[in-house]
């Protein structure tokens, strides 16, 4: 890939808020573009922000004040306002836990920015039927803002990563080009991935935050039926073998909880919409584990230290999914030892334009040798942060535009898939994307 930048309208002025390996990765595919004027690189831990930036300068030469670095709290919407004001923010880019996206929506809007995220506010499940019922849906609190959005004339694209992001794309994609009616919108998201230490073994090393993945594995996932709206079933239900492209093959898929069944209801026209990941049985055994012994819960534990029964001092308050989280390798960091391909696309069934029956998977293939040797960045973070930066080329150039909280299928998705697939040499992104017809 070419490191010569698009020169396209340097208006935009981004605050990218949190540096871990989405963030480190949305910085360096976005040093290859021109379509902002300045890109400041914010976390807690100001290091890690400018080990992205010295990352892009080795790689790219200097950049002058296209790149800077700042500490920000995306714990406290008081202080992601004042970095973006600060640093004349036109857009705030959200890459970090899902936890903190109340604080950094607010933080935005209030210095009257616009704001992008990859993962929606949390859910909470139904207080006495969860699995059956939907409580607070994923979203809702963003939703539930739109109007302020609005009335302040700023843009929350909300949900913009890969899954969800690139899939709600291909659905909008499949809705306005290839199919007349639709049966299901069915993401399905695979891999064959493994990850080894250095001996050699096979280890348990989640592609991407543990954080994130407890919360969507073990809520209970939510199903949308034209019929009966939204709701909810048990963890890992109706599973099913599916056949990934790209030399991946069948991997047994399940039903979690996801933005997308939340998101593509709400503009697109299906008589069913799921989401079914593949975990794998290792993968679903570990995470059951957890949730039986408590370990999955955010909520804090006073642990004692060694002074004794009945003594405090020395104790700390930690919530038991961030002791897991720590201990477990960073993802930003396992890309090294990390082999094979991530696939994530749409399934979509139903009537095609002609009337006759047609099943498609729209999808796109990211592999890690590739996206380890070009940016440094293993393939599942590098393939979610890729999603965004198209985004917000799209807001620059104005090809893109609303205001209020919208998700990806609220916008025209032939000009996405064109910019994303067209050749590096002719200004576009040079990532392909597939389309398989299936009986």
């Amino acid at each position: 890939m070419s490191d010569t930048a698009v020169p396209d309208s340097p208006a935009m002025r981004i605050l990218l808020v949190g540096a871990g390996g989405v963030g480190d990765a949305i910085a360096k595919i976005a040093a290859r573009r021109g379509f902002f004027e300045q890109l400041t690189v914010t976390d807690y831990d100001p290091a890690r922000a400018e080990r992205t930036v010295a990352w892009i300068e080795e790689k790219h030469g200097p950049q002058g004040d296209r790149f800077a670095t700042d500490r920000i709290d995306a714990s406290d919407p008081a202080d992601v306002a004042r970095v973006a004001r600060e640093h004349r923010a036109t857009h705030v880019m959200n890459a970090v836990e899902p936890k903190f996206v109340p604080t950094i929506f607010r933080g935005a809007l209030d210095a009257g920015a616009h704001y992008l995220d990859m993962a929606m506010s949390l859910s909470e499940p139904h207080p006495t039927d969860p699995y059956s019922e939907t409580g607070v849906k994923l979203g809702d609190d963003q939703f539930a803002q739109s109007a302020d959005w609005e009335t302040a004339d700023r843009l929350a694209l909300v949900g913009m990563g890969v899954e969800p992001g690139l899939s709600d794309v291909f659905a909008r994609y499949a809705s306005d080009e290839l199919f007349e009616e639709i049966d299901e919108l069915g993401t399905r998201d695979g891999a064959n991935l493994v990850v080894r230490d250095e001996t050699g073994a096979e280890v348990f090393a989640p592609s991407f935050s543990i954080w994130t993945t407890i919360e969507e594995c073990l809520n209970p996932p939510v199903v949308f039926e034209r019929d009966r709206g939204w709701y909810t079933t048990p963890p890992f239900s109706e599973p099913e073998v599916f056949e990934f492209p790209d030399g991946i093959g069948p991997v047994e898929c399940v039903n979690v909880e996801h933005e997308e069944v939340l998101l593509m209801p709400r503009w697109l026209d299906a008589k069913r919409v799921t989401f079914k990941y593949g975990l794998g049985d290792e993968f679903i055994g570990v995470l059951k584990t957890l949730h039986l012994l408590g370990l999955d819960s955010t909520e804090p534990l006073r642990v004692r230290s060694a002074s004794g029964p009945g003594s405090t001092s020395g104790s700390v308050e930690v919530a038991p999914r961030d002791v897991i989280a720590a201990a477990l390798p960073d993802p930003a960091t396992i890309g090294p030892r990390m082999t094979g391909k991530t696939c994530a696309g749409v399934f979509v069934t139903g009537r095609g334009v002609d009337g006759a029956h047609r099943a498609t998977y729209l999808y796109h293939v990211a592999d890690n040798e590739w996206t380890m040797r070009e940016y440094g960045s293993q393939c599942v973070v590098w393939q979610t942060a890729l999603n965004p930066v198209i985004a917000l080329e799209l807001l620059a150039t104005g090809v893109w535009s609303g205001t209020g909280v919208l998700g990806p299928e609220a916008f025209e998705a032939a000009p996405y898939l064109e910019l994303m697939a067209r050749p590096v040499s002719e200004g576009g992104y040079g990532q392909a994307w597939g389309l398989e017809e299936r009986a």
